[in-house]
């Protein structure tokens, strides 16, 4: 199986990205995803920016993807995902429907985004160009099972395998709420927070990520040693989330895994030190997705 590093989902300097990318680049990960997908008032990098990585990476030997932004709320936002569908160079994930019609037939990544629950949307999305798709962050392993026992030819199947998940987006912005700010003058508060703002519950205990407009789970979700099984159901790559720190960390020990060099109880026990929440895996499970099953 590959490791794919998703897209960025926070709101960093532009030389803080420019230097992640740049460390990622000689790790083993084999795709990597770039672009915003989150907010289009992120105005750190421009879309030359993005450009200008994906040269880099892809010089690295690195297969490049530009993921499109989820959710399109002005012409601003559409223009920005024409340009990107049809950038002509690299392979597009597509986190809506706007943009499946966008890129016209040509070959595209299926986003998360795309709420693909079963065989019959994912052989139209095939028929339209997919030739990956990320399978929902709340999918178990019995429906994938299900949906890998029906993949159209020439589909290869992702699956997210570690990182805080992202839950649910809204045309309001959360982090500028909370300190009592319009969305349309947020001051880019999204800044101040590398890994999003932690929401607890009244007992005090973490439960979401605010991170702009989108919600996250407050835990990292953490399927490394679920690997295996992915593997035994045809499952062609897993995807990481970028976190602000410790991230090659994290690709080594899910490389381990892969190799063989590490097993998974013991690369769980290893990533704990290095990830900015406790972890959860319930929905790999079929159960609530906080829930943490022991292997």
């Amino acid at each position: 199986m590959k490791i794919a590093l998703g897209p960025l989902q926070y709101y960093w300097p532009r030389d803080t990205v420019f230097a992640f990318y740049d460390a990622l680049a000689t790790t083993p990960v084999d795709i990597v995803y770039l672009g915003e997908t989150v907010c289009s008032r992120r105005h750190e990098l421009r879309p030359s920016d993005w450009l200008t990585l994906a040269e880099r990476l892809a010089g690295a030997g690195k297969e490049v993807v530009l993921s499109t932004q989820v959710l399109i709320e002005s012409p601003s936002d559409l223009s920005t995902l024409r340009r990107v569908a049809g950038n002509g160079r690299f392979l597009v994930e597509a986190n809506d429907m706007g943009a499946v019609h966008c890129v016209d037939g040509r070959p595209f990544v299926a986003g998360p985004h795309l709420n693909i629950y079963n065989p019959a949307t994912l052989a139209v999305l095939a028929r339209a160009g997919a030739v990956r798709w990320v399978a929902p962050l709340e999918m178990p392993s019995t429906s994938l099972a299900a949906m890998q026992a029906a993949l159209p030819a020439g589909v290869e199947t992702e699956v997210f395998a570690y990182g805080r998940m992202p839950l649910a987006f809204s045309a309001r912005c959360f982090t500028a709420r909370h300190r009592n700010l319009p969305k349309d003058d947020c001051r880019f508060s999204c800044l101040d927070h590398p890994d999003g703002l932690v929401l607890n519950t009244q007992e005090g205990k973490p439960f979401l990520v605010l991170n702009g407009i989108q919600t996250k789970s407050a835990k990292v979700y953490n399927l490394v040693d679920a690997l295996p099984a992915m593997r035994a159901l045809g499952v062609g790559a897993v995807r990481l989330s970028p976190q602000s720190a410790h991230m090659a960390d994290i690709v080594a020990s899910v490389h381990g895994v892969l190799t063989g060099a590490l097993t998974g109880a013991a690369a769980r026990a290893q990533m704990g030190a290095w990830m900015p929440g406790a972890a959860c895996n319930g929905f790999w499970h079929g159960r609530p997705g906080l829930d943490e099953v022991a292997a």
